[in-house]
């Protein structure tokens, strides 16, 4: 695979930025890239697992001279993260970003960035429930969707320049306008996550079930949302509160369908029940023959292969 750029910085080091590092470097994609995170005890650990080829103390140190700067902090941060490095970005260099919320993140990003700078957004689709430096590994985004969302900022030189990158490493890249991404989101991933966190949260709630029970007999649907449930909770409470008109209308649409389902239980309509099970079933088979994910009790989902 050929270089794609010289040098990329990475601001905040978590799952998806250490996940980059090692893809990148696997691939042989760009020839320097430097690290950032706010913590120093972050930045400590991603000197002592060799993630990054340099780690600065500084956001201006990390961005200076970069070709491609990628924002991987939670989407509540984006705005402020983009102000304070905005004055040591060169001209010519793309900024793009890794939050699965694109209209909030353009409206707070795109006010700070100087003139003869790129803004090209991004969402990898890909992740586990694990986070920080060393939960990264070079293979997250093998055959995953990265969704590219051109802005009036974005260049066809610099949105194919880093089409080229994400495809580097392993995804499959589409583009999409900003609102139907938040839509499309809303029903794929936030709804699903809030509705897990609510699951978890009645579970905890049932005192009459004890928390051994719980442990002990948690059977692959529950275990699923315990999984979910178990992702970044500054990361969600910033989506949700960030994506609040689609998360709230998927909810609704979703309350409506539970209300049928409800109905038809209490009535005892095993029709209606048998028809929407087979939908329902219809899609994740739907999901499987598209490459996403496998017919494996496990779902696929073994230990990840660090880089």
């Amino acid at each position: 695979m050929a270089k794609v750029y010289d040098r990329v910085a990475l601001i905040g080091l978590g799952l998806i930025a250490s996940s980059m590092y090692w893809a990148i470097k696997r691939a042989g994609l760009a020839d320097h890239v430097t690290g950032y995170a706010r913590s120093e005890e972050t930045r400590q650990t991603a000197r002592e697992i060799g993630l990054c080829d340099t780690v600065c103390d500084s956001i201006a140190d990390a961005v200076q001279g970069a070709d491609l700067v990628v924002l991987c902090v939670p989407v509540g941060a984006m705005g402020a993260v983009a102000e304070e490095m905005s004055h040591y970005l060169k001209v010519g260099a793309t900024v793009s970003d890794v939050g699965s919320v694109k209209r909030s993140v353009i409206d707070a990003v795109h006010e700070h960035l100087p003139q003869g700078v790129h803004f090209v957004p991004a969402h990898p689709l890909a992740g586990t429930e694990h986070s920080g430096p060393t939960s990264g590994f070079a293979s997250l985004f093998d055959n995953r969707w990265c969704i590219l969302v051109p802005t009036d900022d974005s260049t066809p030189e610099a949105v194919a320049q880093l089409r080229a990158l994400w495809e580097g490493m392993g995804a499959n890249v589409d583009e999409m306008d900003a609102d139907h991404h938040d839509r499309v989101l809303a029903v794929t991933s936030h709804t699903p996550h809030l509705i897990a966190y609510t699951m978890v949260g009645v579970a905890d709630d049932l005192r009459r079930v004890t928390d051994s029970e719980v442990i002990k007999y948690s059977a692959a649907g529950f275990r699923d949302f315990t999984r979910i449930a178990a992702s970044d909770p500054t990361m969600w409470r910033d989506v949700f509160l960030t994506n609040k008109d689609a998360t709230l209308e998927i909810l609704g649409r979703f309350t409506e369908e539970l209300f049928a389902l409800q109905r038809a239980i209490r009535t005892g309509d095993g029709e209606q029940l048998h028809q929407y099970f087979t939908r329902t079933r219809a899609i994740r088979r739907g999901i499987i023959d598209a490459g996403q994910d496998t017919s494996a009790p496990d779902f696929g989902r073994g230990g990840p292969t660090k880089r």
